[in-house]
C-alpha cells in the first residue's frame, strides 16, 4: 500500500514551493515594469501572484510556516545552472519556469486537500503560460 503523506510533509512541500512561485513571479513580473516599461504585462503578473496568495490561504500559512525546516531541507543548495545568466530574458525564462514547475506541484499536493485549490492552482500555471509566451515576445 502506498504511504500517505503527512500534514507536515504535505505543507514542507507547499511552503517549499509558494515561497519559490511568488520570488519568480516577482522576478518576472519587475523585468515587465523596469525592463520592458510594460504596464499590462506588470499587471497580470501581479494578478496571477496575488491569486497564488489566495490559493495558498486555503492551506493556512500558520500550518505552511510551522513546517518550515529550512536547515533539514537537503535540496537547499544552489546548482550551477541556477548560478549562470547571461541575460535578462535568460533571468525571466528561469524564473518563468520556476514558477510554472512550482505551480504545477502546488497543484498536485492541493488535490490532497482541496480540489477547488487545485483548479484555481491549475488556472493560475496556464495563466502563466500565456504570459510567459506574450512576455518573451516582447524582450
Amino acid at each position: 500500500m502506498p504511504r500517505q503523506v503527512s500534514r507536515k510533509e504535505l505543507f514542507r512541500v507547499v511552503d517549499a514551493n509558494y515561497n519559490r512561485a511568488k520570488e519568480g513571479l516577482r522576478v518576472c513580473e519587475d523585468v515587465a515594469r523596469f525592463v520592458s516599461n510594460d504596464r499590462t504585462l506588470t499587471a497580470r503578473f501581479k494578478r496571477v501572484r496575488h491569486g497564488l496568495t489566495e490559493a495558498a490561504a486555503a492551506f493556512g500559512f500558520r500550518e505552511i510556516v510551522a513546517a518550515r525546516e529550512i536547515l533539514q531541507d537537503v535540496g537547499r543548495a544552489t546548482s550551477r545552472s541556477e548560478s549562470r545568466r547571461s541575460s535578462v530574458g535568460d533571468v525571466f525564462y528561469a524564473n518563468s519556469q520556476r514558477v510554472k514547475e512550482s505551480l504545477r506541484v502546488l497543484e498536485e499536493f492541493a488535490k490532497l486537500v482541496n480540489i477547488e485549490t487545485a483548479e484555481k492552482l491549475k488556472r493560475l500555471r496556464y495563466a502563466v503560460y500565456a504570459i510567459e509566451k506574450e512576455a518573451l515576445g516582447r524582450l
